[in-house]
Protein backbone atom coordinates (compact mmCIF):
# COMPACT_ATOMS: atom_id res chain seq x y z
CA UNK A 1 0.00 0.00 0.00
CA UNK A 2 1.13 3.56 -0.65
CA UNK A 3 1.92 5.94 2.17
CA UNK A 4 -0.49 8.84 2.71
CA UNK A 5 1.96 11.24 1.03
CA UNK A 6 2.51 8.94 -1.97
CA UNK A 7 -1.25 8.50 -2.39
CA UNK A 8 -1.86 12.24 -2.29
CA UNK A 9 0.87 12.76 -4.89
CA UNK A 10 -0.70 10.24 -7.28
CA UNK A 11 -4.17 11.72 -6.82
CA UNK A 12 -2.85 15.25 -7.34
CA UNK A 13 -1.11 14.26 -10.57
CA UNK A 14 -4.30 12.80 -12.01
CA UNK A 15 -4.66 9.85 -14.31
CA UNK A 16 -1.66 9.21 -16.59
CA UNK A 17 -0.72 6.47 -19.04
CA UNK A 18 3.04 6.11 -19.36
CA UNK A 19 5.81 3.62 -20.00
CA UNK A 20 6.11 1.44 -16.92
CA UNK A 21 9.42 1.64 -15.09
CA UNK A 22 10.78 -0.50 -12.27
CA UNK A 23 10.92 1.15 -8.88
CA UNK A 24 7.74 3.17 -9.38
CA UNK A 25 6.07 3.25 -5.92
CA UNK A 26 2.64 3.39 -7.60
CA UNK A 27 3.18 -0.25 -8.63
CA UNK A 28 3.62 -1.48 -5.06
CA UNK A 29 4.58 -5.16 -5.03
CA UNK A 30 4.44 -5.14 -8.85
CA UNK A 31 7.31 -2.68 -9.08
CA UNK A 32 9.92 -5.17 -10.38
CA UNK A 33 7.75 -6.49 -13.23
CA UNK A 34 8.16 -3.82 -15.97
CA UNK A 35 10.18 -5.22 -18.85
CA UNK A 36 10.42 -8.41 -20.86
CA UNK A 37 10.84 -11.83 -19.28
CA UNK A 38 11.71 -14.79 -21.48
CA UNK A 39 13.14 -18.30 -21.68
CA UNK A 40 16.58 -17.19 -22.75
CA UNK A 41 20.12 -18.54 -22.45
CA UNK A 42 20.26 -21.38 -19.91
CA UNK A 43 16.50 -21.15 -19.30
CA UNK A 44 15.37 -22.11 -22.81
CA UNK A 45 12.71 -24.82 -22.60
CA UNK A 46 11.99 -24.32 -18.90
CA UNK A 47 8.24 -23.87 -19.49
CA UNK A 48 6.07 -26.95 -18.86
CA UNK A 49 2.35 -27.51 -19.11
CA UNK A 50 -0.03 -30.39 -18.37
CA UNK A 51 -3.71 -30.62 -19.23
CA UNK A 52 -6.30 -33.40 -19.27
CA UNK A 53 -8.74 -33.20 -22.17
CA UNK A 54 -11.96 -35.06 -22.97
CA UNK A 55 -11.12 -37.83 -25.42
CA UNK A 56 -12.79 -41.01 -26.62
CA UNK A 57 -10.17 -43.53 -27.65
CA UNK A 58 -11.34 -45.43 -30.76
CA UNK A 59 -12.31 -49.02 -30.08
CA UNK A 60 -12.01 -48.70 -26.30
CA UNK A 61 -14.96 -49.81 -24.19
CA UNK A 62 -15.32 -48.37 -20.71
CA UNK A 63 -15.71 -51.09 -18.09
CA UNK A 64 -19.42 -51.09 -17.10
CA UNK A 65 -18.47 -52.43 -13.64
CA UNK A 66 -16.73 -49.14 -12.84
CA UNK A 67 -19.54 -46.57 -13.07
CA UNK A 68 -17.23 -43.67 -12.20
CA UNK A 69 -15.53 -44.14 -15.57
CA UNK A 70 -18.15 -42.33 -17.64
CA UNK A 71 -15.75 -41.39 -20.43
CA UNK A 72 -12.09 -41.32 -21.35
CA UNK A 73 -9.51 -38.56 -21.31
CA UNK A 74 -6.07 -37.94 -22.69
CA UNK A 75 -3.23 -36.27 -20.81
CA UNK A 76 -1.34 -33.71 -22.91
CA UNK A 77 2.11 -32.47 -21.85
CA UNK A 78 3.88 -29.50 -23.44
CA UNK A 79 7.36 -28.05 -23.21
CA UNK A 80 7.41 -24.39 -24.21
CA UNK A 81 9.21 -21.08 -24.46
CA UNK A 82 7.50 -17.93 -23.29
CA UNK A 83 7.76 -14.18 -23.61
CA UNK A 84 5.98 -12.15 -20.92
CA UNK A 85 6.12 -8.38 -21.39
CA UNK A 86 4.93 -5.74 -18.91
CA UNK A 87 4.83 -2.38 -20.68
CA UNK A 88 2.42 0.52 -20.07
CA UNK A 89 1.06 1.62 -16.72
CA UNK A 90 -2.25 3.45 -16.25
CA UNK A 91 -1.75 5.31 -12.95
CA UNK A 92 -4.25 7.05 -10.76
CA UNK A 93 -7.26 5.19 -12.17
CA UNK A 94 -10.22 6.33 -10.00
CA UNK A 95 -13.06 4.14 -8.83
CA UNK A 96 -15.58 6.67 -7.62
CA UNK A 97 -16.90 6.39 -4.09
CA UNK A 98 -19.35 8.44 -2.06
CA UNK A 99 -17.88 11.93 -1.74
CA UNK A 100 -17.75 13.35 1.79
CA UNK A 101 -16.87 16.97 2.49
CA UNK A 102 -13.45 17.62 4.02
CA UNK A 103 -12.40 13.96 3.64
CA UNK A 104 -9.32 13.59 1.46
CA UNK A 105 -10.24 10.53 -0.58
CA UNK A 106 -13.40 8.44 -0.60
CA UNK A 107 -12.54 7.14 -4.06
CA UNK A 108 -10.36 4.13 -4.70
CA UNK A 109 -7.29 4.70 -6.86
CA UNK A 110 -5.19 2.07 -8.55
CA UNK A 111 -2.45 1.43 -11.09
CA UNK A 112 -2.99 -0.97 -14.00
CA UNK A 113 0.14 -2.60 -15.46
CA UNK A 114 -0.42 -3.92 -18.98
CA UNK A 115 1.03 -7.30 -19.99
CA UNK A 116 1.08 -9.64 -22.96
CA UNK A 117 1.95 -13.32 -22.59
CA UNK A 118 2.96 -15.39 -25.62
CA UNK A 119 3.77 -19.10 -25.39
CA UNK A 120 5.21 -21.28 -28.17
CA UNK A 121 5.30 -25.04 -27.83
CA UNK A 122 8.62 -26.69 -28.63
CA UNK A 123 7.69 -30.29 -27.79
CA UNK A 124 4.58 -32.21 -26.81
CA UNK A 125 3.30 -35.70 -26.10
CA UNK A 126 -0.06 -37.14 -25.15
CA UNK A 127 -1.44 -40.36 -23.73
CA UNK A 128 -3.39 -42.04 -25.18
CA UNK A 129 -1.63 -40.93 -28.35
CA UNK A 130 -3.70 -39.18 -31.03
CA UNK A 131 -1.87 -40.04 -34.25
CA UNK A 132 -3.00 -38.68 -37.60
CA UNK A 133 -5.74 -36.47 -36.18
CA UNK A 134 -6.24 -32.75 -35.80
CA UNK A 135 -5.19 -33.21 -32.15
CA UNK A 136 -1.82 -34.79 -32.91
CA UNK A 137 0.73 -32.72 -30.90
CA UNK A 138 3.07 -30.64 -33.05
CA UNK A 139 6.63 -29.82 -32.12
CA UNK A 140 6.34 -26.13 -32.85
CA UNK A 141 3.05 -24.30 -32.37
CA UNK A 142 1.64 -21.22 -30.71
CA UNK A 143 -0.42 -22.54 -27.80
CA UNK A 144 -1.23 -19.45 -25.74
CA UNK A 145 -1.72 -15.71 -26.15
CA UNK A 146 -2.99 -13.61 -23.25
CA UNK A 147 -3.34 -9.84 -23.00
CA UNK A 148 -4.21 -8.53 -19.57
CA UNK A 149 -3.57 -6.25 -16.63
CA UNK A 150 -2.01 -6.59 -13.20
CA UNK A 151 -3.62 -4.11 -10.78
CA UNK A 152 -2.24 -2.49 -7.65
CA UNK A 153 -5.10 -1.20 -5.51
CA UNK A 154 -3.79 1.84 -3.64
CA UNK A 155 -6.59 2.37 -1.15
CA UNK A 156 -10.09 1.48 0.01
CA UNK A 157 -9.44 -2.27 0.10
CA UNK A 158 -10.99 -2.72 3.58
CA UNK A 159 -8.14 -5.03 4.47
CA UNK A 160 -8.86 -7.34 1.54
CA UNK A 161 -6.83 -8.13 -1.59
CA UNK A 162 -4.64 -5.30 -2.85
CA UNK A 163 -3.52 -6.77 -6.17
CA UNK A 164 -5.54 -8.28 -9.01
CA UNK A 165 -5.06 -9.89 -12.40
CA UNK A 166 -7.40 -9.36 -15.32
CA UNK A 167 -6.79 -11.89 -18.10
CA UNK A 168 -8.48 -12.48 -21.45
CA UNK A 169 -7.82 -15.74 -23.27
CA UNK A 170 -8.76 -16.27 -26.94
CA UNK A 171 -10.43 -19.60 -26.15
CA UNK A 172 -13.25 -17.50 -24.72
CA UNK A 173 -12.34 -17.00 -21.06
CA UNK A 174 -12.27 -13.83 -18.95
CA UNK A 175 -10.50 -14.07 -15.59
CA UNK A 176 -10.50 -11.88 -12.49
CA UNK A 177 -8.14 -13.14 -9.79
CA UNK A 178 -7.35 -11.22 -6.62
CA UNK A 179 -4.62 -11.54 -4.06
CA UNK A 180 -1.69 -9.96 -2.29
CA UNK A 181 2.06 -9.64 -2.42
CA UNK A 182 4.86 -10.10 0.09
CA UNK A 183 8.61 -9.57 -0.03
CA UNK A 184 10.83 -12.13 1.69
CA UNK A 185 14.57 -12.48 2.11
CA UNK A 186 16.24 -15.29 0.23
CA UNK A 187 14.79 -17.83 -2.21
CA UNK A 188 11.16 -18.90 -2.57
CA UNK A 189 9.52 -21.60 -0.48
CA UNK A 190 7.68 -23.76 -3.00
CA UNK A 191 6.23 -25.95 -0.25
CA UNK A 192 4.21 -23.11 1.27
CA UNK A 193 1.88 -22.07 -1.54
CA UNK A 194 -1.38 -23.84 -0.74
CA UNK A 195 -3.10 -26.55 -2.73
CA UNK A 196 -1.45 -27.25 -6.08
CA UNK A 197 -2.35 -30.92 -6.35
CA UNK A 198 -1.94 -31.99 -9.99
CA UNK A 199 -4.32 -34.96 -9.76
CA UNK A 200 -8.02 -34.87 -10.66
CA UNK A 201 -10.42 -34.14 -7.83
CA UNK A 202 -13.36 -36.49 -7.46
CA UNK A 203 -11.68 -39.80 -8.30
CA UNK A 204 -9.38 -42.07 -6.32
CA UNK A 205 -6.01 -40.27 -6.56
CA UNK A 206 -3.95 -43.47 -6.11
CA UNK A 207 -1.89 -43.17 -9.30
CA UNK A 208 -0.18 -46.51 -8.79
CA UNK A 209 -3.35 -48.58 -8.35
CA UNK A 210 -6.22 -46.72 -10.02
CA UNK A 211 -6.24 -47.79 -13.70
CA UNK A 212 -8.28 -44.72 -14.60
CA UNK A 213 -5.18 -42.60 -13.96
CA UNK A 214 -2.94 -44.68 -16.22
CA UNK A 215 -1.67 -41.68 -18.25
CA UNK A 216 -0.45 -40.00 -15.05
CA UNK A 217 1.24 -43.22 -13.95
CA UNK A 218 2.89 -43.59 -17.37
CA UNK A 219 4.55 -40.17 -17.18
CA UNK A 220 5.35 -40.52 -13.49
CA UNK A 221 7.55 -43.52 -14.28
CA UNK A 222 8.74 -42.18 -17.66
CA UNK A 223 8.88 -38.36 -17.30
CA UNK A 224 8.43 -36.30 -20.45
CA UNK A 225 11.87 -35.44 -21.85
CA UNK A 226 13.22 -37.34 -18.81
CA UNK A 227 12.35 -34.23 -16.78
CA UNK A 228 8.65 -33.46 -16.41
CA UNK A 229 6.63 -35.64 -14.03
CA UNK A 230 3.02 -34.38 -14.11
CA UNK A 231 2.38 -35.81 -10.64
CA UNK A 232 5.07 -33.52 -9.19
CA UNK A 233 5.26 -30.42 -11.42
CA UNK A 234 6.78 -28.09 -8.81
CA UNK A 235 9.93 -30.22 -8.69
CA UNK A 236 11.27 -28.50 -11.82
CA UNK A 237 10.82 -25.05 -10.25
CA UNK A 238 12.88 -26.17 -7.29
CA UNK A 239 15.53 -27.67 -9.55
CA UNK A 240 15.81 -24.45 -11.59
CA UNK A 241 17.04 -22.43 -8.59
CA UNK A 242 19.31 -25.06 -7.06
CA UNK A 243 22.70 -23.43 -6.62
CA UNK A 244 21.37 -19.97 -7.52
CA UNK A 245 22.07 -17.31 -4.90
CA UNK A 246 18.83 -15.37 -4.44
CA UNK A 247 18.94 -12.21 -2.38
CA UNK A 248 15.22 -11.41 -2.18
CA UNK A 249 11.92 -12.75 -3.51
CA UNK A 250 8.67 -10.90 -4.15
CA UNK A 251 5.75 -13.36 -3.99
CA UNK A 252 2.51 -12.49 -5.81
CA UNK A 253 -0.51 -14.75 -5.26
CA UNK A 254 -3.70 -14.55 -7.35
CA UNK A 255 -6.86 -16.62 -6.81
CA UNK A 256 -10.24 -16.40 -8.55
CA UNK A 257 -11.95 -17.79 -5.42
CA UNK A 258 -11.12 -14.66 -3.40
CA UNK A 259 -13.70 -11.90 -2.87
CA UNK A 260 -15.46 -11.10 -6.16
CA UNK A 261 -13.07 -13.05 -8.39
CA UNK A 262 -14.14 -15.62 -10.93
CA UNK A 263 -13.94 -16.95 -14.49
CA UNK A 264 -16.52 -16.41 -17.24
CA UNK A 265 -16.43 -18.63 -20.34
CA UNK A 266 -18.21 -18.80 -23.66
CA UNK A 267 -21.00 -21.44 -23.84
CA UNK A 268 -18.97 -24.13 -25.66
CA UNK A 269 -16.15 -23.99 -23.09
CA UNK A 270 -18.63 -24.11 -20.21
CA UNK A 271 -20.34 -27.15 -21.72
CA UNK A 272 -17.27 -29.17 -22.74
CA UNK A 273 -14.53 -28.39 -20.18
CA UNK A 274 -15.57 -25.55 -17.93
CA UNK A 275 -12.71 -23.50 -16.46
CA UNK A 276 -13.99 -22.91 -12.92
CA UNK A 277 -11.05 -21.72 -10.81
CA UNK A 278 -7.54 -20.36 -11.28
CA UNK A 279 -4.77 -19.94 -8.73
CA UNK A 280 -1.32 -18.63 -9.61
CA UNK A 281 1.82 -17.75 -7.69
CA UNK A 282 4.60 -15.61 -9.17
CA UNK A 283 8.07 -15.37 -7.65
CA UNK A 284 10.20 -12.36 -8.70
CA UNK A 285 13.73 -13.18 -7.62
CA UNK A 286 16.60 -10.71 -7.28
CA UNK A 287 19.90 -12.55 -7.55
CA UNK A 288 22.74 -11.85 -5.17
CA UNK A 289 25.30 -11.48 -7.95
CA UNK A 290 25.15 -8.70 -10.59
CA UNK A 291 25.75 -9.35 -14.28
CA UNK A 292 29.02 -8.66 -16.10
CA UNK A 293 28.11 -4.96 -16.40
CA UNK A 294 27.33 -4.67 -12.69
CA UNK A 295 23.54 -4.56 -13.16
CA UNK A 296 21.14 -6.46 -10.88
CA UNK A 297 19.88 -9.76 -12.26
CA UNK A 298 16.32 -11.03 -11.90
CA UNK A 299 14.47 -14.27 -12.50
CA UNK A 300 10.71 -14.86 -12.65
CA UNK A 301 9.08 -18.17 -11.77
CA UNK A 302 5.42 -19.08 -11.60
CA UNK A 303 3.06 -21.96 -10.96
CA UNK A 304 -0.53 -21.77 -12.18
CA UNK A 305 -3.40 -24.21 -11.70
CA UNK A 306 -6.72 -23.95 -13.55
CA UNK A 307 -9.47 -26.41 -12.66
CA UNK A 308 -11.44 -27.76 -15.62
CA UNK A 309 -14.77 -29.43 -14.88
CA UNK A 310 -15.86 -32.29 -17.11
CA UNK A 311 -17.15 -35.89 -16.87
CA UNK A 312 -19.94 -36.59 -14.37
CA UNK A 313 -19.08 -38.41 -11.17
CA UNK A 314 -21.58 -38.95 -8.40
CA UNK A 315 -23.59 -35.74 -8.11
CA UNK A 316 -20.91 -33.48 -9.60
CA UNK A 317 -18.09 -33.30 -12.11
CA UNK A 318 -14.46 -34.34 -11.97
CA UNK A 319 -12.16 -31.32 -11.58
CA UNK A 320 -9.08 -31.70 -13.75
CA UNK A 321 -6.02 -29.56 -12.86
CA UNK A 322 -4.40 -27.76 -15.79
CA UNK A 323 -0.97 -26.78 -14.48
CA UNK A 324 1.65 -24.50 -16.04
CA UNK A 325 5.09 -23.71 -14.62
CA UNK A 326 8.01 -21.70 -15.92
CA UNK A 327 11.36 -20.17 -15.00
CA UNK A 328 12.43 -17.09 -16.99
CA UNK A 329 14.95 -14.30 -16.80
CA UNK A 330 14.63 -10.57 -17.25
CA UNK A 331 15.93 -9.86 -20.76
CA UNK A 332 15.06 -6.16 -21.20
CA UNK A 333 13.88 -3.19 -19.21
CA UNK A 334 11.54 -0.60 -20.78
CA UNK A 335 13.18 2.32 -22.54
CA UNK A 336 11.57 5.74 -22.74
Amino acid sequence: MLTANELQAVVAEGRTITQATPGDPALGDLTLLPGTWANADNLVGHGWNMIALPYKEPGKVVNPDTPDQKSDFRLLLNQFNETLTFSLVDKGVPNRGAAVAKVFDRDQHLAALQYIQNIVQIAAIDSPQTPDTADTPKESATIHHEPGLFLHLFSQTDGGPDIARLATIPHGDAVLALGSGVVVNGPPNFDNIGDFSPLPLGVDADVENNPYLAPYKQFKHSPFKNLFDPTNPLALLKAAVQGVNIKQTTVLTFDTSLATGGINNIPFVTKQANASRMRAVFWIEELSDPDAQGNPQFMLQYAQRVLLDFFPIGVGLIKWPHISINTMKLTARPTN
